[in-house]
């Protein structure tokens, strides 16, 4: 009888987590959001108020509504549907931002809270807001054609080979006529793309252009200039210089690789010339030795200044091998403390560029 009642307990036990876990995973939220999040890119001022639109789909059987709305601020605004809606209709709410009240960087909270018990959930709205400028001559001083930059350059920064980077070119519109995104044109090589992100930019307001950069089609390691050429129909060809640092890109590894994969070492990481003649041409090598066990590739050796020529024999070293890195340094027109930075960029994939440092005291 005992061992009856154990059984049965056991059962009735069994049954009830079962039970459990399965309710678990037929756990559906009563609102499924298209998004919980709206990024408004960068927002200038004069653009006025922005509006971002989140839709929601009813999946209970029981009647919903929004019963109240809550902001963490009072530069948003919030409409949305006031029907009933049964399951599977749809709602949305439309939340409008006023860019005068912020500056930078934002994230608002929008707190939505329904009719049925646990329909409360939380969206966000975010962006970087530009305050109007006072004297835009000041701000936009790289002024062609009537187009005003902040920068004679666009800095890229970090690019890598795996996705392309985009950054935002901002200018200003000191002419007289419309700034069109379909009248934009364009002279870019193929690894750089170009987009006006505003439909039209009118006299005296500013605008954006977004600008792709593709490391793996740019084939190019390390610090890299280029320049591409936009016009609008109305205005002169304007000349843009971008800049980057290009990086390749190696994905994760476990650690049982760590001893396998190909491991760059050099033998210094610093030559000090002491005091030399600006006369004088100095020669050193630095020796370059594979400690992996499989294939070492030299991708790119690059020097900070035309008064290196940095040489190899070969550009793939063996497991185990080691071949020397010529170092020609010319310090003629130069004086006093010099500094000279040598990149080597390889396939080590836990050092993929490496710093030597060439010092000197120039007489």
């Amino acid at each position: 009888m005992i061992k009856i009642r154990i059984h049965y307990l056991f059962y009735f036990v069994l049954v009830f987590l079962i039970q459990s876990v399965q309710a678990q995973e037929a756990a559906v939220p009563k609102l499924i959001w298209k998004v919980n999040k709206v990024d408004l890119g960068t927002v200038f001022e004069e653009q006025g108020i922005q509006t971002a639109e989140f839709e929601f789909t009813h999946t209970q059987d029981s009647l919903f509504y929004i019963q109240d709305v809550w902001t963490d601020c009072g530069c948003t605004t919030v409409d949305f549907t006031k029907d009933t809606l049964a399951v599977g209709e749809t709602g949305t709410l439309l939340v409008a931002f006023d860019p005068v009240s912020a500056a930078g960087f934002f994230n608002r909270m929008v707190i939505v809270k329904g009719n049925l018990q646990d329909t409360q959930d939380t969206l966000f709205l975010e962006g970087t807001a530009i305050p109007y400028p006072e004297n835009p001559e000041k701000i936009y001083t790289q002024k062609i054609a009537n187009v005003g930059f902040r920068l004679p350059k666009l800095n890229m920064g970090e690019v890598f080979t795996n996705v392309p980077k985009i950054k935002f070119l901002e200018f200003y519109n000191f002419g007289k006529e419309t700034l069109y995104a379909d009248s934009l044109k364009f002279n870019v090589p193929e690894y750089i793309g170009i987009s006006q992100v505003q439909e039209f930019v009118r006299s005296q307001e500013r605008g954006l252009i977004q600008v792709s950069f593709d490391g793996a089609a740019k084939n190019e390691l390390g610090y890299v200039e280029d320049q591409f050429a936009i016009s609008w129909d109305s205005l002169s060809v304007i000349p843009v210089q971008v800049i980057a640092e290009v990086f390749e890109y190696f994905p994760p590894f476990s650690k049982d690789e760590l001893a396998i994969v190909p491991q760059l070492v050099l033998s210094t990481k610093e030559i000090d010339l002491k005091n030399i003649s600006s006369k004088s041409i100095q020669n050193r090598t630095v020796s370059i030795t594979n400690k992996g066990q499989r294939l070492l590739e030299i991708r790119k050796i690059q020097g900070n200044c035309d008064c290196l020529k940095l040489e190899i024999p070969k550009t793939e070293i063996n497991p185990g091998e080691t071949i020397e890195l010529q170092l020609t340094f010319d310090p003629v027109g130069r004086k006093g403390i010099d500094q000279r930075n040598i990149y080597l960029f390889s396939n080590d994939p836990v050092n993929p560029v490496q710093l030597f440092v060439l010092k000197s005291r120039v007489e």
